[in-house]
């Protein structure tokens, strides 16, 4: 039986134990992580019994894992649907609309929860973060609506910033990034240092001067002896990030990057312990090799994916609520799309809702803003390819996902070979998708630390434009970090599975230039939580 099909019969006692037997598989697959096999046999029990409100919610769990947020929702509500009493039909519905920013839906389902059991603390702990959450996003809206607020950029004073001393780390030469600077930098930071604000400024403020002046559609032309390399998602994984540069060599005028960001591709930055260099490091080569290096907004370049997934607050315990700020700012300048060649469009997310999109409506999208829920911009961070024709809901709830012919349809009219996208693990780190036509490529192997994908990178040449990956698996990293600690904790029956995402507490240890440690412990809300 489809689970979508309507249900008109009776289930037969065959059908019920067989459901419930994969079920009790993909429990087990779910306790080892494997989310993807999990949801496959979830699917299966729903096939067959679809009136069990537990199996869409272990299905939503597991579409929570896997931050297909969309699928999730749907599955929760589904739950709640077939069993009005179902209290973690609540909790998942609530998790999935507090990842898709939908608080004042998410704080109703809390509410729920804390009624049914009013004795659940941790319930009670999510409902009055949500709360508090609503409040602060209700106040800075009445702040900004109240102040014409000023451009953090120009509000830096960087005169005012004293070296001390003591600091003994990488220096700008005549108030400008070299090649001994990055070199420095990045032994530097692989030994947990920090770099002195007065340079991290330096580098925000140069940067964003330089995006400001980009198109939202870079094009970019590739000489055909030159190797060209396209990065996917890197997600604050330093020591990964450190990887690339040892396997194909570090940027130079004759080596140049494409640095993707995407939803689980760059993005940058979010969920890794080492957000903070791997933005600096990727921006020093920006501004030093400004026509060579390349990088394109993810979906996590937002200020709310980075508040519910980490970088905010790892900003913050490392330097300043100012500085996150001033993130914000350059974050809203990257460019949204690379054209090669004129030959392979490469973008985070993936296409679009409409049919009769062309390059020159994606130069001309306004990007100095925060992603909006919907249009070219959106879809521009946000989409995923899928295998059927046509087009669907996303997945994750924001979006849309686009078929193999949406995408022979976009190539033809925009006299396209292919595109490029991150936004998505892949096992090996890359997936060609579409009759060769959709590729994807992520760079984080091992995702927080729990996925076991390899990552990948993609290189070519201005003669051919022939994509050539290279995979590999993660590296080792310090365990003992004096960094931020992204932990969540889910308690699935007693059960207890740790994940680097979001977390409800972060706490972060520095050595501050005079020798003494400081703790900072944040309160943050976890983007999934069940019961």
């Amino acid at each position: 039986m489809s689970e979508n099909a309507e249900i008109t019969g009776v289930i037969s006692p065959e059908d019920a134990a067989r459901a419930e037997k994969f079920k009790e598989e993909a429990n087990e697959y779910f306790k080892n992580q494997d989310y993807t096999k999990a949801i496959e046999l979830y699917t299966k029990a729903i096939e067959l019994n679809p009136t069990v409100a537990v199996y869409y919610g272990n299905r939503s769990f597991a579409y929570l894992k896997t931050e297909f947020f969309g699928y999730a929702l749907t599955d929760a509500s589904k739950a709640i649907e077939l069993d009005k009493n179902y209290v973690k039909g609540y909790y998942r519905r609530a998790a999935a609309h507090m990842s898709l920013g939908k608080f004042k839906l998410a704080l109703k389902d809390y509410k729920t929860v804390t009624k049914a059991r009013p004795n659940d603390k941790d319930a009670m702990i999510k409902y009055t973060e949500c709360c508090k959450t609503l409040k602060m996003l209700a106040f800075e809206k009445a702040i900004s609506v109240e102040e014409n607020k000023k451009n953090i950029a120009d509000m830096i004073n960087l005169e005012a910033m004293a070296i001390e001393d003591e600091y003994t780390g990488p220096k700008l030469e005549d108030e400008k990034v070299t090649l001994q600077f990055m070199q420095d930098l990045l032994e530097w930071y692989k030994k947990q240092n920090k770099l002195h604000r007065k340079y991290a400024y330096k580098i925000l403020l140069d940067v964003k001067a330089w995006f400001m002046a980009q198109p939202s559609l870079v094009d970019i032309t590739i000489p055909e002896d030159s190797k060209f390399t396209i990065c996917g998602d890197i997600h604050g994984q330093y020591y990964d990030l450190l990887n690339i540069f040892e396997l194909n060599g570090l940027p130079s005028e004759t080596n140049p990057y494409v640095s993707l960001i995407i939803l689980f591709n760059g993005d940058f930055v979010d969920r890794g312990s080492f957000s903070v260099e791997c933005i600096f490091t990727l921006f020093g080569f920006k501004l030093l090799y400004p026509n060579h290096f390349f990088m394109s907004r993810g979906n996590h370049e937002s200020a709310t994916m980075n508040q519910m997934y980490g970088f905010d607050g790892e900003v913050k315990a490392k330097y300043s609520a100012q500085m996150a700020e001033l993130f914000t700012e350059v974050y809203n300048w990257l460019p949204l799309a690379h054209c090669l060649n004129n030959r392979i469009l490469v973008m985070h997310g993936g296409l679009f809702s409409r049919d009769d999109v062309t390059l020159k409506e994606i130069r001309e999208i306004d990007r100095n803003r925060q992603p909006p829920e919907e249009g070219l911009m959106c879809e521009l961070l946000w989409s995923d390819p899928q295998p059927q024709p046509g087009r669907a809901p996303s997945k994750r709830g924001v979006g849309v996902q686009f078929g193999p012919d949406v995408t022979q349809n976009f190539l033809a009219m925009n006299n396209l070979d292919y595109i490029v996208r991150s936004h998505e693990v892949k096992n090996d780190g890359y997936e060609v998708g579409h009759d060769g036509k959709c590729i994807t490529v992520f760079s984080a192997p091992n995702y927080c630390d729990t996925m076991g994908n390899r990552g990948a990178f993609i290189t070519l040449n201005g003669k051919d434009m022939e994509p050539h990956f290279t995979s590999y698996e993660g590296v080792p990293h310090p365990n003992e970090q004096e960094y931020l600690l992204y932990h969540n904790k889910y308690n699935e029956e007693g059960a207890e599975h740790v994940m680097n995402t979001p977390v409800i507490l972060l706490i972060y240890s520095l050595r501050n230039n005079g020798g003494f440690y400081k703790i900072i412990i944040i309160t943050k809300i976890s983007n999934t939580y069940a019961i």
